[in-house]
């Protein structure tokens, strides 16, 4: 008869008994694929074509700094080539989180100036591209331009995080109270003295010297000015035309300067002033594309030719400035440019830093209208 070792049958029993008595692991499942056919696409489909987690892909299409430039620029790379896009207003809306930026476009009753106007809708243009590239509203309100004050309530209501104006007008001292109370600005405009607030713009001091340098190239001496002065950036612009006559040591002539609102008709009742009063001028630096055509529109009417008998140099480079008869030489603004820049420092201010304010370069554009 064979002898049975308990001791060591036991042990064996307990051991099979302990390792049926533990909870089954159930099985990994198995990822689904992505499909990127059915037009159901999902961050974590993103996040898995990307080798990242989840929450990754969502800093990184939130451009959170917590994620680093390379693996926000390959996702970003990877989610328009794939047609996805996040909910930006939901996506605020969970995370308690205002992305709205206020451009504020100031009328003047006596100007009366429209949104239509063709720079306004340039620059719009550019700030409307920059805030989408950053993931930002844009919210357009107008106000009286002689309570810039005003435009500080859009921040303070909560309506916006912050406001881009454009232009001072003549409200420079409004403008230096809404910065002394910390109100999130930045301003398209000039640098002034003493001025407490943030502005981007072209340099209009340059720009006029290139436009009367121009003119003074092409052998014409008697050169008119159009434009309202007591504006800060057409101040500017005709600072450069008197600087450009005194180094060229071409001398200025007072009624050869004539204040000039932007409203239409202002441009031909100049002309009118000047060949009614027998003012010789052999050249016209105004201080916008429109006057400028404008003028050119009242110098045909008088049988004058563009640019034998008068030359004209225009402001802005608007689109139309190519396409008009003759073709308008004019300064070019930057607005694409200074769209970037006016959204870049609103949102350090908003982040409690201190951009500097920026004088950006304008250039000669030259065209029919004066050779």
């Amino acid at each position: 008869m064979m002898a049975i070792n308990f001791l060591k049958i036991v042990p064996d029993i307990m051991k099979r008994k302990l390792r049926s008595a533990q909870p089954l692991r159930p099985a990994p499942k198995r990822r689904k694929p992505v499909r990127l056919d059915d037009g159901k696409l999902q961050m974590q489909d993103i996040a898995h074509l990307a080798g990242v987690s989840t929450s990754t892909v969502s800093r990184a299409l939130n451009q959170s700094s917590l994620v680093n430039v390379e693996t926000r620029e390959r996702i970003a790379q990877l989610a328009r080539k794939l047609k996805y896009s996040i909910n930006v207003s939901a996506s605020n809306l969970r995370m308690q989180r205002n992305r709205t930026v206020a451009v504020v476009l100031p009328f003047d009753s006596t100007t009366r100036q429209h949104v239509s106007d063709p720079f306004f809708v340039s620059l719009l243009g550019g700030l409307a591209d920059a805030l989408t590239a950053r993931g930002y509203d844009m919210l357009l309100s107008r106000i009286d331009a002689d309570r810039l004050d005003l435009a500080g309530d859009l921040a303070a209501s909560g309506r916006a995080i912050g406001v881009i104006l454009i232009g001072q007008w003549h409200h420079h001292d409004q403008l230096n109270e809404l910065a002394a109370h910390h109100s999130p600005m930045v301003v398209w405009g000039a640098q002034l003295t003493n001025q407490l607030y943030c502005t981007i713009g072209g340099d209009n001091i340059a720009g006029g010297m290139l436009a009367t340098e121009h003119l003074l190239d092409k052998r014409r001496r008697r050169i008119a000015f159009f434009g309202d002065v007591e504006l800060p950036e057409i101040g500017h612009r005709f600072e450069g035309y008197q600087r450009a006559l005194a180094e060229r040591k071409v001398t200025a002539i007072p009624e050869l300067v004539l204040q000039t609102p932007f409203i239409e008709g202002s441009a031909r009742a100049a002309i009118d002033k000047l060949l009614n009063k027998t003012i010789r001028f052999d050249a016209i630096f105004a201080s916008s594309d429109l006057l400028a055509m404008e003028a050119i529109g009242a110098l045909r009417e008088r049988s004058l030719r563009v640019p034998d008998d008068v030359a004209v140099v225009g402001y802005d480079d608007i689109v139309l400035s190519r396409y008009f008869h003759p073709s308008l030489t004019t300064i070019r603004q930057p607005v694409i440019s200074g769209g970037e820049a006016l959204v870049d420092a609103l949102l350090k201010i908003v982040d409690k830093k201190r951009p500097k304010s920026q004088i950006l370069p304008t250039e000669l554009i030259v065209r029919e209208s004066s050779r």
